[in-house]
């Protein structure tokens, strides 16, 4: 599989050299699809395989229909228990956007054009073994850093 069909399928999967750690930024940049159902964004220990074992530190789920950002994450297999609120609903069809995933000491903090969205507090004590970065759904990506 070439870099073109990752691209075509709307999903992007790419390595975190080194793994996450504090202070790290991750920066999602993309236009919605006209008539989008869903966006996912997953930060994982292993994303080749993605119903093994591995470790999941934050999963963002936009969902246009409930117009809602879900944040969850998998620890040894295991889903806890989803994280709803936002202050208010970025996303709009057709439109481009810029996500930007920060990585703090107690959480993550998740901007959209530069407004704060939401927060997610670690479940997972090694953000080292965070190496992939996955990104799939109605949209086309124009960068990811």
């Amino acid at each position: 599989m070439d870099e073109k069909d990752k691209k075509e399928n709307g999903e992007y999967i790419g390595e975190i050299k080194g793994g996450l750690r504090p202070s790290m930024k991750l920066v999602v940049m993309g236009i919605v699809n006209k008539k989008p159902k869903s966006i996912e964004v997953t930060l994982s220990s292993k994303p080749q395989e993605e119903d093994t074992e591995g470790d999941v530190g934050l999963q963002l789920k936009v969902s246009f229909m409930d117009k809602a950002v879900q944040r969850n994450a998998r620890l040894a297999g295991k889903w806890g228990p989803s994280e709803n609120t936002l202050s208010f609903f970025p996303f709009a069809p057709g439109e481009s956007f810029k996500m930007e995933i920060v990585c703090e000491h107690q959480q993550f903090r998740i901007l959209v054009d530069g407004q704060p969205l939401c927060g997610f507090t670690h479940r997972l004590s090694q953000l080292t073994s965070l190496t992939a970065l996955r990104v799939f759904g109605d949209l086309q990506l124009t960068k990811v850093a």
